[in-house]
C-alpha cells in the first residue's frame, strides 16, 4: 500500500473538534469529492475526533491518500490522546458534547465511509482508520497533491460559529435534497399504486373473459355432444336404406338410379364421419373420455390396420407398406386410441399421394424410452406456413387435391388430441411436392394412475 501523508490535525480539546471537521471538507473538496461525500467525510472525522478528544488529549488526526489497487483513497486514521482529560462537570461542558458515546460515533462512521476500522495500539487505546475512494475518473498526482497542501495552509482556520453556519447549511442542503426524494418517492408510489389498479382491473377482466370463455367452451361441447347424438340415428338409417338399395332387396335399379343412390350412401359416410369425430372431440374437451390401458403388441397392430385400410388402397397407383418394426415386447398403451390416430394419417397420406407409397413404421428409442410410430407418404407435401394450419378445427390447405378429397378438417386436431390423452405427442415434417411424414410419440411405460386423468367415458 503506497500511502503520501497530506496534514496532520492535534486533538487536545473541543475546539480542535472544530478543525478537524473543517480540514476534512476542504480536503475531500481539493480532492474532488462531491458535495454529498465531502459532507459525509466531515461528519464521519468529526465524530470519531469528538470521541478521541474525550478519551484524553495528545491525540492526532492523520490525513493520508493511499493507493489500493487502481483507485486512489482518502485515509484518515484517528489516535486517541495518551494522557486522560481532566474530568469537568457537567455544567461545565460544552453543549453538544456531553454524553459521547464511542459506539455509536463508529456505527456512523461506518455508513458514511467505505471502510471503518478499529485497531489496538499498545496500552488500551485504539487507533481508528476511515477511508473513502476517490471518484473513479480522478487520479491525484505527486505534483498536484504539493499544490493541495499549499492550498490547505493558506486556507483560513474557522471559529466555532462559522463551522456551526456551514454545518446547518449542509444540514438544509441534505434535507432540501431529502425531501426532494421523498416528493419523488411519493410520485412514483402514486404511479405505482395507479399502475396496481389498472393491473388489477386488467386481472379482473381477464378472469371474467377466461370464465365466459369457458362457460362458451362449455356449451360448444354441450351442442357438439347432443348434436352429433341427435343425428347418428338418421343417419344410420340413411345409410342401411341406401345399402338395401344398392342390395336390390326391392328389386333391381336402373343404372342412373343406382348412380344417385351411391351418391346418397357416400354423403352419409362423410356426414356419419364428421360427426364421429365431433363427438370424439367433444368427449375429450369436456374430459369424458377414459384410457383402456392394456398390453400393445406393434406387429398385432400392424396387422390389424392393414386389414382394416387394404379397402382404401389403390394398388395401381400408390403401395402401402408396413415395415418390421423390431419392437417385439409388448408395452402399455391404449391400442383402440393408436389405431385410431394411425389410421387417420394413413388415410389422409392415401388420400393426398396420387403416385408412389405409403409407410408405416415402428422405432423404440431407448434414450428417451420411447416409441415413436411414423407414416411417410410421397404425396403432394405442406408448406411451412401451413404446418400448425392443419391441426386447427376446421382448417383445410387450399389445393386441388384437397378439393378432390374433401374432409371434415377435424381428424388432425382430434390426433393431437388423443395423442396428448396417451400422454404422448403428434410431430409433422414436410417438403412441399416430396411428401410428409407424420410420427405419434407415446411413452413406454405409461405414467403411474395417480397421474392419469380419472375421466369416465
Amino acid at each position: 500500500m503506497n500511502a503520501q501523508r497530506i496534514l496532520s490535525v492535534a486533538l487536545d480539546g473541543d475546539q480542535d473538534v472544530v478543525l478537524v471537521r473543517q480540514r476534512a471538507r476542504q480536503l475531500s473538496e481539493l480532492l474532488g469529492f462531491s458535495q454529498q461525500d465531502q459532507v459525509r467525510i466531515a461528519t464521519a472525522v468529526s465524530e470519531v475526533a469528538r470521541v478521541a478528544c474525550h478519551q484524553g488529549s495528545g491525540g492526532r488526526a492523520a490525513f493520508s491518500l493511499v493507493k489500493l489497487g487502481p483507485h486512489q483513497h482518502l485515509e484518515v486514521t484517528v489516535h486517541p490522546g495518551a494522557h486522560p482529560r481532566r474530568e469537568a462537570s457537567p455544567a461545565a461542558a460544552p453543549e453538544g458534547f456531553t454524553g459521547v458515546q464511542p459506539e455509536l460515533a463508529l456505527i456512523t462512521a461506518s455508513r458514511l465511509m467505505d471502510l471503518c476500522e478499529v485497531e489496538p495500539e499498545q496500552g488500551p487505546a485504539t487507533v481508528i482508520t476511515m477511508r473513502k475512494a476517490l471518484p473513479p475518473q480522478l487520479m491525484v498526482a505527486p505534483s498536484q497533491l504539493a499544490v493541495i497542501n499549499e492550498r490547505l495552509a493558506a486556507s483560513p482556520v474557522a471559529n466555532t460559529l462559522h463551522e456551526l453556519q456551514l454545518q446547518n447549511q449542509e444540514l438544509v442542503a441534505t434535507m432540501a435534497e431529502l425531501r426532494e426524494r421523498q416528493e419523488d418517492l411519493l410520485s412514483l408510489t402514486r404511479e405505482l399504486e395507479d399502475t396496481n389498479r389498472g393491473i388489477v382491473a386488467l386481472y379482473a377482466e381477464i378472469e371474467d373473459k377466461a370464465e365466459r370463455l369457458r362457460k362458451a367452451d362449455e356449451m360448444k361441447s354441450r351442442f357438439l355432444s347432443n348434436t352429433s347424438h341427435e343425428l347418428r340415428t338418421p343417419l344410420s338409417s340413411i345409410r342401411a336404406l341406401a345399402q338395401l338399395l344398392l342390395d336390390r332387396m326391392d328389386g333391381d335399379l336402373t343404372t342412373e338410379q343406382e348412380r344417385q343412390v351411391g351418391f346418397i350412401a357416400k354423403a352419409a359416410n362423410d356426414l356419419s364421419e364428421l360427426v364421429n369425430d365431433l363427438l370424439d372431440l367433444a368427449k375429450i374437451e369436456a374430459g369424458k373420455v377414459e384410457v383402456q390401458l392394456a398390453p400393445v403388441l406393434v406387429e398385432n397392430l400392424f396387422r390389424a390396420l392393414k386389414g382394416m385400410m387394404r379397402p382404401l388402397v389403390d394398388e395401381g397407383r400408390v403401395e402401402l407398406v408396413f415395415e418390421p418394426s423390431g419392437v417385439l415386447e409388448a408395452f402399455d398403451s391404449d391400442e383402440g386410441k393408436i389405431s385410431q390416430i394411425l389410421r387417420n394419417f394413413i388415410s389422409n397420406a392415401l388420400k393426398f399421394t396420387e403416385r408412389g407409397s405409403v409407410t408405416v413404421s415402428a422405432v423404440h428409442d431407448a434414450r428417451d424410452d420411447t416409441i415413436a410410430f411414423t407414416v411417410a407418404d410421397t404425396g403432394i407435401g405442406i408448406s411451412p406456413d401451413n404446418l400448425q394450419l392443419i391441426f386447427e378445427e376446421f382448417s383445410q390447405i387450399e389445393h386441388p387435391l384437397q378439393r378432390r378429397s374433401k374432409g371434415t378438417g377435424l381428424g388432425l386436431p382430434l390426433c393431437r388430441k388423443l395423442a396428448e390423452l396417451l400422454h404422448g405427442r403428434v410431430e409433422v415434417a414436410s417438403t412441399l411436392g416430396a411428401g410428409s411424414t407424420f410420427s405419434l410419440i407415446l411413452p413406454l411405460r405409461f405414467p403411474a394412475p395417480d397421474s392419469q386423468d380419472g375421466n369416465e367415458s
